[in-house]
């Protein structure tokens, strides 16, 4: 792999060549006396004079079917000690999914099934099989926190609760502005930062990666450990990263977000339009390349990191023809693009206008999103744009072939 040069500088002090690539993007380390040689206080000497391979942890909850691309941010990290000869240790939280992470939230999260999460869990390993070693013998560990969060009775509960104050969970940044709002608190939610930090005992982690949102929870983590008289791990946190709309934090509810799971297509054509201002964090987080080849042209640079990240997921011969469909739909030529998702029309009764055909193909989240694309001249049929959202198709058959398509990222050809 390749390192990125800004890993050399403060405030991780010098990196040997061989470890450059873990330090890439980090956003911060803790503890870190940079020029310490210190392995309890300082990473780099820890990885350097360890005479084992370290347990990484990455602890993820199954709480939705689908991982974008900011979630993979730190499963590449944990890929990259993978690489040096670390031990990566994957803990799916099918127990504290059941609760859900409060932070950032202003409210309480609603508890999930014991199915729900089973089942999210099973999506979560096959979307990260990509970037994860699961072949190397002693480089993967995949743990599920029910193994030892369902048995912990009442005294060992009592016992975690007493390493905490009151005060110290309302510090919290979600607790403590929902405190300030008297928005209601629910004990349970206390339970959360404790049971993801005895994960790190259960495991005996020397590093846990996260979020920059999640250092709490990982400072909880090192105080369970010393508190069980084990030697505390290292917190690294990684870089949130923005949506495509380029202002706020990727996430599915704000359509802003690349899926793990989209067709080939669909993943280009969105990373393709990334806004000029992400390109060079995109490169950083979500690909292996050096920041120094990248083209110097703004959109060039547009076209590379659609066709690397795509690449990574779906295979360079899908990228490649993404990238073709993509240019050839943006002409005007639909029929000639091949690997176009596609949207049944048996699943729409006819006759149907076509708002309703839109927002029933995926398109738009509702019919009446679809009308307000419509109306704002998102919405084409075969290249030419829809103008009326009432315009009525009494059967299927006046359709079928055709490419709809929304905006500049969004199509799908619609079959019988």
């Amino acid at each position: 792999m390749t390192a990125n040069v800004s890993a050399q500088t403060p405030p991780f002090g010098v990196i040997p060549e061989e470890l450059q690539w873990i330090y890439r993007g980090v956003s911060e380390v803790f503890p870190n006396q940079a020029e310490s040689k210190d392995p309890d206080q300082n990473l780099t000497q820890r990885l350097l004079q360890s005479d084992r391979p370290l347990r990484v942890k990455l602890g993820i909850d199954p709480t939705g079917a689908e991982i974008h691309l900011g979630h993979s941010i730190p499963v590449r990290k944990l890929r990259a000690f993978q690489d040096a000869g670390h031990t990566a240790v994957l803990i799916i939280g099918d127990f504290t999914a059941r609760i859900g992470d409060p932070e950032g939230k202003s409210e309480v999260r609603k508890q999930l099934t014991e199915a729900d999460v089973k089942a999210n869990a099973q999506t979560y390993l096959e979307q990260v099989r990509p970037i994860l070693d699961f072949d190397t013998p002693g480089r993967l560990e995949v743990r599920y926190n029910s193994e030892w969060l369902s048995k912990l009775d009442l005294s060992k509960i009592l016992e975690l609760l007493a390493t905490m104050t009151v005060g110290q969970m309302l510090a919290k940044e979600g607790f403590a502005q929902r405190y300030g709002q008297e928005t209601p608190i629910y004990l349970h939610e206390f339970m959360y930062p404790l049971m993801q930090g005895y994960d790190s005992v259960a495991i005996q982690a020397d590093v846990e990666l996260g979020g920059t949102d999640q250092k709490f929870n990982i400072a909880v983590g090192r105080d369970l450990q010393r508190h069980f008289g084990l030697k505390p791990q290292f917190g690294m946190l990684l870089p949130l990263l923005l949506g495509t709309d380029g202002t706020q934090k990727m996430s599915k509810s704000l359509g802003n977000y690349v899926g793990l799971q989209e067709d080939a297509l669909s993943m280009y054509s969105k990373l393709e339009k990334v806004p000029d201002q992400l390109i060079e964090q995109y490169f950083e987080l979500l690909t292996d390349l050096p920041l120094t080849d990248l083209p110097e042209n703004p959109r060039d640079r547009q076209k590379r990191l659609a066709l690397e990240i795509t690449g990574q997921y779906r295979g360079t011969a899908a990228a490649q023809q993404a990238q073709q469909d993509a240019l050839t739909l943006t002409q005007g030529q639909t029929q000639q693009a091949e690997n176009v998702p596609e949207f049944s029309l048996a699943a729409v009764s006819f006759p149907a206008k076509i708002f309703y055909i839109v927002g029933a193909s995926g398109l738009c989240s509702s019919s009446s999103e679809a009308r307000r694309q419509i109306h704002g001249g998102a919405v084409k049929l075969e290249g030419d744009r829809v103008a009326d959202p009432n315009l009525t198709f009494e059967t299927a058959d006046a359709l079928v072939g055709k490419v709809l398509q929304m905006g500049k990222k969004k199509f799908v050809r619609l079959v019988k």
